[in-house]
């Protein structure tokens, strides 16, 4: 029997897949770049995360593309890497390239970078009187979160949705349920995750004045 070894050309035919490194906080160097030379808003960079790779320019430097994370997960879309995002370009706001050891920093604007919509804060009051005030069953409410599991929206951190519970009142059904729910653009996704049921809409307004805010600035 005769044993061959794998020709040079077939090794070298192997197929080597470079592990790039997964999404990270905004590299400082490009931080500096956005908020110092392009007066861009900090508070408009706290859901940005960056995703890079090793390019051809130098030891230091790496291709680079800035996606906002919150919007990534609202969508569903799962950033593993740099070009993981080739199939969704659509979600990036800033590519470019950058040398880690010079500073240098090259972006294009692919997205406008747009302040967040000024909406009102409500007072658990009045969040109580909205919750109260639905009458048609099925009917919903909202309001933003600055606090929750979700994400997205003005607050960035979803919508609390209260639902006049259509079922009601059948046996054991209670009168309103509380749900949160991320938000794409300004309303919340179908989407949702049931948090509890009550007869109470005070208690569901503590609940959603806890957590309706604005988030602090960064």
């Amino acid at each position: 029997m005769f044993w061959c070894k794998k020709s040079g050309e077939e090794e070298t035919n192997k197929l080597k897949v470079e592990k790039l490194p997964g999404r990270k906080l905004i590299p400082e160097p490009v931080r500096k770049y956005l908020v110092v030379q392009q007066k861009k808003d900090p508070n408009l960079l706290v859901n940005f995360r960056a995703v890079i790779r090793k390019n051809e320019k130098g030891e230091n430097s790496f291709d680079i593309r800035l996606f906002d994370e919150s919007e990534a997960t609202v969508r569903e879309v799962v950033v593993k890497d740099y070009i993981s995002l080739d199939e969704h370009l659509e979600l990036i706001f800033y590519e470019g390239w950058f040398d880690k050891k010079s500073g240098h920093v090259e972006l294009q604007e692919k997205r406008t970078l747009m302040a967040k919509p000024e909406v009102p804060v409500f007072s658990e009051n009045e969040i109580w009187q909205k919750v109260e005030g639905l009458s048609q069953p099925g009917s919903t409410v909202f309001f933003y979160l600055g606090g929750s599991p979700a994400c997205g929206g003005p607050f960035s951190r979803g919508a609390a949705v209260v639902e006049l519970n259509p079922n009601y009142p059948v046996e054991r059904q209670k009168k309103y349920i509380m749900y949160t729910a991320n938000v794409d653009g300004l309303k919340p996704v179908n989407k949702r995750e049931k948090i509890f049921d009550s007869d109470r809409p005070k208690e569901i307004a503590k609940w959603i004045k806890a957590r309706h805010y604005k988030p602090p600035s960064y």
